[in-house]
């Protein structure tokens, strides 16, 4: 079966870990990575996503989605929580609503796509076959601040993307029961570049050290043992 990988690559250390771990079960040249422009105010993201990519000799390609809710992630005027995620209660400031969903059904259209025979532009080639790779990891589903990230959700979404493309393409999330320590050893076993990696909501020069991104990755490299070069600005 001839198998091609899709991989959301926002460029932060959840997203760079999966698609390591996509080039290390495909190869490089069997992995596309696709990040996505919706407008962030972080846009920084977009440069590391590139970067990371070009660490791993995978094809990278930017898509857009306009019009979407405005919220701390995509309006500069709304204020970005500088406390932890554990702090957060409820529906986080930082949720863009169903922004996973749109996600996947943007990339399984792509990869559905590729799956069709290109002769005929209408049929499924026998021998092809996708699989979507998402970041999506335990912290973020904690205490439902990010719904989109849970098991269940990532599980209907996947089955409804399997359904939805003659059973072609498959939604993989291998990071879905991690934590960031976990994700971080992983990822320095299978030589994620961490220096070209941007975790910080604001997209400043620096990360900026209290947003609770920021605050993740400095407390998941502590736990994981393993040196931060992150330059932060608090």
């Amino acid at each position: 079966m001839n198998t091609r990988a899709f991989c959301l690559l926002s460029g932060g250390i959840d997203s760079s870990t999966v698609l390591a771990i996509a080039v290390a079960a495909f190869g490089a040249a069997k992995v596309e990575a696709v990040s996505v422009n919706y407008g962030q105010r972080h846009q920084r993201e977009l440069s590391a996503a590139k970067n990371v990519a070009l660490h791993f000799a995978v094809q990278h390609n930017i898509i857009y989605i306009e019009d979407m809710p405005r919220t701390a992630l995509t309006d500069d005027t709304k204020e970005i929580p500088r406390v932890r995620y554990a702090d957060i209660k409820g529906v986080s400031p930082s949720y863009v609503p169903f922004r996973n969903g749109q996600f996947l059904a943007k990339m399984a259209a792509r990869a559905s796509a590729w799956c069709v025979e290109q002769e005929q532009g209408s049929n499924y080639a026998a021998d092809r076959s996708a699989v979507i790779y998402i970041g999506t990891h335990a912290e973020d589903a904690a205490n439902d601040a990010y719904p989109d990230c849970r098991l269940d959700f990532i599980g209907a979404m996947g089955a409804a993307i399997y359904i939805g493309t003659y059973h072609k393409v498959r939604v993989s999330a291998p990071l879905i029961e991690s934590f960031k320590a976990e994700i971080i050893t992983k990822g320095q076993a299978l030589g994620v570049p961490w220096d070209l990696t941007w975790s910080c909501y604001l997209g400043a020069a620096q990360h900026c050290g209290t947003c609770p991104t920021c605050r993740a990755r400095r407390e998941g490299f502590q736990k994981a043992g393993i040196a931060d070069l992150t330059l932060y600005a608090a």
